[in-house]
């Protein structure tokens, strides 16, 4: 029996303690902590209204934590998968993408006025497809501007054809889900990788320059409009991104109770669990609004320290894109930098009234199962990209 057992030991540590080595534990770590913190706020942000609503504290954080087993377990499934299948499976995620969008119209769920949602059949969680678009849409460009070249997407023509797939999921996001942030972040991540891969900088200058412009300009109609009730709910939260106390008992109400919670947090917080903002002030607090908790219960030094922990998935991000040999791996990872980076910035900029609400969440850390699960996802990919890089090196080693 001994024996048996010794060489099944031998076995697993031959066949699996090669590729565990290849894992890169720095990103692991960062992401784990990351994950380990979110769970811990989210807690800490919800538990004072999952108990009046559900009565039990802990409702969000075992939905949360469930989610995140799964997503962990998907994270080392893909990471295990060779990230070079994807290409071969990028169009059928496009097109995937885009279907999960369309179902949307006749069995999308309605949530807080909202119809974004997919109820699975079988399981207490509903899926998202703006979560899955933004993965298909990584996979399928990075395949796109692989097939271009740098050389071709340097042209107007090139750039303009890789962005169109991209706009065209964007635009679906906007109009079926009427999900705009959610659209602002897919083109954003196809800018991105095109940038990246083909940095002519003064067109893409040129472009933001055009975008920021516009956006002004819609401001600036949107405040000299005579009638502001015809100016919809974006219209309202433009004006209350403005000037928030003009609208303290509508759109403006959660962005005043978020100033006041960063506020009161001053440099080292209250501590943890000691907001009161949470306690039925900020709606669903574990949500879009986690990282005014954060500022409230841990401070300044507790905002900067998260800021600085995505600071550093990014750059480990950067590192494992840089030192790719293979242009589709590449573009894969900066395809998952530009995500990640996009959604954190817009997240506190929400927060801190920066601009105006879009309803955008801090990856890793606020409630939400599809949103945690496929970032998970996005992970595993990048870690199978650095997985490539280290058997690479081991091949040329051992040459």
């Amino acid at each position: 029996m001994v024996r048996f057992f010794g060489r099944i030991s031998d076995y697993i540590r031959e066949r699996f303690g090669r590729r565990r080595g290849l894992l890169d534990y720095s990103l692991l770590f960062i992401v784990l902590f990351l994950l380990a913190f979110g769970l811990v706020m989210l807690y800490s942000a919800s538990s004072y209204e999952a108990s009046v609503d559900h009565g039990d504290s802990a409702f969000y954080l075992k939905r949360q934590l469930v989610f995140t087993i799964f997503g962990l377990v998907l994270m080392a499934w893909v990471s295990s998968v060779p990230y070079t299948v994807w290409k071969k499976l990028s169009v059928l995620a496009y097109f995937v993408s885009i279907g999960l969008i369309l179902l949307v119209i006749p069995f999308g769920m309605e949530v807080n006025g909202a119809k974004r949602w997919i109820r699975i059949p079988g399981l207490p969680m509903q899926l998202q497809p703006a979560e899955v678009a933004k993965i298909g849409v990584i996979i399928f460009t990075a395949m796109l501007i692989e097939r271009l070249g740098r050389k071709n997407l340097r042209t107007l023509r090139g750039f303009i054809f890789t962005m169109i797939p991209g706009t065209i999921v964007a635009i679906m996001l906007w109009r079926i889900t009427d999900n705009l942030s959610s659209a602002i972040i897919v083109v954003a991540i196809v800018y991105g990788m095109c940038f990246v891969a083909a940095p002519d900088y003064l067109k893409y200058f040129v472009l933001g320059a055009l975008v920021i412009l516009l956006a002004g300009v819609l401001v600036i109609v949107i405040v000299n409009a005579s009638d502001t009730n015809s100016l919809g709910f974006r219209g309202e939260r433009i004006l209350a991104w403005l000037d928030p106390q003009a609208y303290a008992s509508g759109k403006g109400y959660q962005t005043i109770q978020a100033l006041y919670a960063i506020g009161s947090g001053g440099i080292f917080g209250k501590g943890l669990g000691q907001s009161m903002q949470k306690l039925g002030f900020i709606p669903e607090a574990q949500n879009d609004m986690i990282f005014s908790i954060i500022c409230e219960e841990l401070g300044l030094f507790g905002a900067i320290s998260i800021m600085i922990m995505f600071v550093l998935l990014l750059w480990r991000f950067m590192v494992i894109a840089n030192s790719s040999d293979d242009f589709y791996g590449g573009m894969l990872v900066v395809g998952v930098i530009t995500h990640i980076s996009v959604q954190v910035i817009l997240n506190i900029a929400v927060v801190t009234n920066s601009i105006p609400n879009t309803g955008v969440t801090l990856p890793f850390i606020s409630y939400g199962g599809s949103s945690v699960f496929f970032l998970l996802s996005e992970i595993g990919i990048v870690l199978s990209v650095a997985r490539g890089l280290r058997e690479e090196e081991l091949r040329r080693m051992e040459s």
